[in-house]
């Protein structure tokens, strides 16, 4: 049901990526700050809606569906907003193109997957893949407003382009073990109708 805890909090992370985006026309240091706030309680729910669902014996199709999705919203928002106003320019877009195509064909893999019932489990890879993304987009949602105490921005970008190559790496782990899932289908598939 959708008034469980652990699916609040997961449209609380889709309800917060508007308010975000509209910050960023708005640009100050505090404003930054407001932004980087409104991310870290984003990046906060993302941990404690699965927990709260497994520990609360609430696992939900709703929650199984909405979780990957308001992940890839706000993950995908902010890497825009971070293009759109030049935080993110030249060659750095190619990190930011590399981690949103992943995204996409990870998703339409899994959903497929899904349809013949076939679970891709998340490596651990893939979870410090995750984590690192989410530090490079709120070092980089702060950007120069921390600039008196740390180098945030470079940090960030510096960070995106790890999460890309960990993007890579996990994305082909992904493809491979859907590709062979697919081919052993299909060749399964191929010998009934032989038969």
């Amino acid at each position: 049901m959708i008034t469980s805890l652990p699916n609040l909090l997961t449209l609380s992370r889709i309800l917060v990526i508007p308010p975000i985006v509209v910050l960023f026309f708005f640009d100050s240091p505090t404003i930054r700050w407001v932004m980087l706030g409104l991310y870290v309680l984003a990046c906060i729910t993302d941990f404690f809606d699965g927990w709260a669902a497994r520990s609360m014996n609430q696992v939900s199709n709703l929650g199984r569906f909405l979780d990957p999705i308001a992940d890839k919203l706000l993950v995908a928002s902010i890497i825009l907003m971070v293009a759109a106003t030049g935080q993110l320019d030249g060659v750095d877009i190619i990190a930011c193109l590399i981690i949103l195509i992943r995204e996409i064909t990870v998703s339409g893999l899994r959903e497929h997957l899904a349809e013949v019932q076939i679970g891709v489990p998340v490596s651990k890879l893939a979870k410090w893949k995750t984590t690192i993304q989410m530090l490079a987009l709120g070092f980089l949602l702060i950007g120069n407003a921390a600039e008196s105490i740390l180098p945030a921005h470079d940090i960030g970008r510096a960070m995106i382009w790890a999460a890309a190559v960990l993007t890579v790496i996990t994305g082909f782990d992904y493809l491979r073990a859907g590709l062979r899932h697919m081919t052993e289908t299909d060749m399964a598939a191929l010998k009934n109708q032989d038969k």
